[in-house]
């Protein structure tokens, strides 16, 4: 994504775009359970009004039958009519939180993946951004968010409105100013909560990046792969200082946000009190000039304070937290309407090799590129190996050729198609990969192995899955897998741990599963010793035979296998050719050779 995108994708997001975006995934979702949610949730809202309009009706019958105007029998018809109507509310609210409260646990799981599905959607460069980093931890926070704004706006639809538009109707009759007046008190209410969210929505957007700090710094002292290192370090007390300090300031720019909105709020609220005794000291002088009834009088007072309850809770609990959240949830629908990587769906054989042509590269906020005009063709059933000292952009052009990134300028091709114009997944389809940097999952060994073909592993029989393990020479019958292919590699799931080793021959068969046309090895030997490692490749050369594959490595000896060489220095190709050529050439990868030669030989 471009700097551009991101300017784009930050511009204010208005609440009708928020829910013209959320109410098709609720729709979408599980469109019968949310349809008679709903509906149970404008019968509940209803049957409160309703029960306001009976408790008239029974208190006028109680005063006409002291009167002695009307029968026992209506008293208890209205009574019996009453109790219904009053357990008929109960009933219905209980459904409707049930109903509501399962509604709320599917849609967090279909939210979460269709975030999971947007973040494997983007170009893989704006992970390099810190501006989606941010994006990202946003986007989590507004997730959970939206869902309560959507609650929240469905629900003042479909339960406090029927509510609020029967007892306004009903107040119109007995006397239209207690109408009137009752709209006009929570005007001052409702400024406070607009205002209320615009501070909040502010404080998020500096939020984001200080909670994405103390997250960080949390894993750095809780998580099994720093402990160790921290630990021993002593580093721990070093980390515990960011963290308070990151928390302190988090707390201090909340408690400045809070202190703001909650002194307005006290000052409306007083507002509103008034307006309260005002309504009561209307109804009373209405009673006594004959204006209402007894009956109605009663009802309304009795109910009045339930409806200034409502209306305090719909605005200043249910909108309160729509308005302070809102900021959250832009940042949500920020996140799902990012640019997508496009492109056309095409059968692509990354075998037939990959032509760079003119190509640069840089960073999004790079002050220079990291590549800079390569030119380079890998040739059908062609090994290279990418040499090159750390810095030099080796990984940058391995992403380049499997097609994660795009170049800033010049074209990939892969198997003959641009990759700037067909999909990732038609790019990545035939490529297969084992990195430096591999992830060692909490899995099965079997499962560890098959997930990197998990669409065709189902169809494949197990002796695909043994000949990716002979490949890597891994020795599953070894006491390091007493379960043999069933071994959880986890000891947080009652399994094993495995060696560094280990583990790296397990990401290396990963790699060899996949169905594929070319092959990719960015440096996976780090933690197999020199002897192992020769070994290793030396294999790999045979089964790359009449195969295309790419080899980055720092212990050049390895480099030999390969069919030719290509030597990068500070962005550039500085020399290509097979191991003997350049060797005779005395450049810069003679120069580096003899220096690791001489390394090795000093080490012996």
């Amino acid at each position: 994504m471009k700097k551009n995108d991101y300017a784009s994708a930050g511009k204010p997001i208005s609440l009708f775009t928020v829910l013209r975006m959320l109410f098709p995934f609720a729709l979408a979702s599980f469109p019968v359970l949310f349809l008679l949610t709903n509906a149970v949730g404008i019968a509940h809202g209803a049957s409160f009004g309703l029960n306001t309009f009976l408790s008239q009706l029974f208190f006028d019958s109680v005063t006409k039958a002291v009167s002695q105007q009307t029968g026992l029998s209506v008293v208890l018809g209205l009574a019996a009519a009453l109790g219904a109507a009053t357990i008929g509310s109960e009933i219905l609210n209980g459904l409707h939180n049930f109903m509501g409260k399962t509604y709320y646990r599917k849609m967090i799981g279909y939210l979460s993946l269709r975030m999971n599905e947007k973040a494997s959607r983007l170009d893989p460069i704006v992970y390099e951004s810190p501006e989606l980093l941010d994006d990202i931890n946003k986007a989590n926070e507004g997730m959970t968010n939206s869902l309560g704004l959507l609650f929240t706006t469905v629900t003042i639809f479909t339960f406090y409105i029927p509510y609020f538009i029967f007892m306004g109707f009903y107040l119109y009759t007995l006397k239209p100013i207690l109408a009137l007046s009752l709209i006009l008190v929570f005007i001052p209410v409702v400024i406070s909560q607009l205002i209320r969210g615009a501070v909040f929505a502010g404080l998020e957007d500096q939020a984001a990046p200080i909670r994405r700090e103390f997250e960080y710094v949390e894993r750095c002292i809780c998580d099994r792969e720093y402990y160790k290192e921290t630990r021993i370090l002593g580093a721990f007390a070093f980390f515990i200082d960011l963290y308070r300090s990151a928390l302190s300031l988090l707390a201090v720019k909340t408690w400045r946000a809070e202190l703001r909105t909650r002194l307005l709020e006290l000052g409306m609220k007083m507002v509103t009190l008034a307006g309260y005794f005002g309504i009561l000291y209307m109804l009373v002088a209405a009673m006594l000039d004959g204006e209402i009834s007894i009956g109605s009088f009663a009802a309304v007072f009795a109910s009045i304070g339930f409806m200034f309850g409502m209306m305090e809770e719909v605005i200043t609990s249910q909108i309160g937290s729509m308005t302070k959240n809102l900021g959250t949830v832009r940042n949500f629908i920020r996140f799902l309407k990012l640019p997508e990587r496009s492109g056309e769906e095409a059968r692509i054989n990354a075998g037939d090799g990959v032509v760079l042509s003119d190509v640069s590269f840089r960073y999004p906020g790079a002050d220079s590129e990291s590549l800079s005009d390569i030119t380079l063709e890998l040739k059908k059933g062609e090994t290279i190996a990418i040499v090159g000292e750390n810095g030099a952009g080796k990984t940058t052009l391995i992403k380049l050729m499997t097609g994660l990134y795009v170049p800033s300028t010049g074209v990939v091709r892969i198997g003959g198609a641009d990759t700037r114009n067909v999909s990732a997944k038609s790019v990545y389809r035939e490529i297969t990969a084992v990195f430096q940097k591999y992830q060692r999952y909490k899995m099965t060994l079997e499962d560890n192995i098959r997930i990197s073909d998990p669409d065709e592993g189902e169809r494949r029989s197990k002796h695909g899955l043994q000949l990716a393990v002979r490949k890597a020479d891994l020795d599953v019958n070894a006491g390091a897998f007493p379960d043999g292919h069933a071994t959880m590699l986890s000891r947080e799931f009652d399994g094993v741990d495995l060696s560094g080793g280990l583990w790296q021959r397990v990401a290396i068969a990963r790699g060899f599963y996949r169905i594929h046309g070319m092959i990719v090895l960015d440096e996976p030997t780090a933690a197999i010793d020199p002897i192992e490692e020769s070994n290793l490749y030396k294999k790999f050369a045979e089964i790359a035979k009449d195969n295309t594959a790419i080899i980055v490595t720092h212990r050049l000896g390895s480099a030999k296998i390969a069919d030719r060489i290509v030597v990068l220095d500070q962005g550039r190709i500085a020399e290509t050719g097979t191991h003997d050529e350049l060797m005779r050439k005395t450049g810069k990868y003679a120069e580096m050779f003899s220096a690791q030669a001489q390394w090795y030989s000093i080490q012996h």
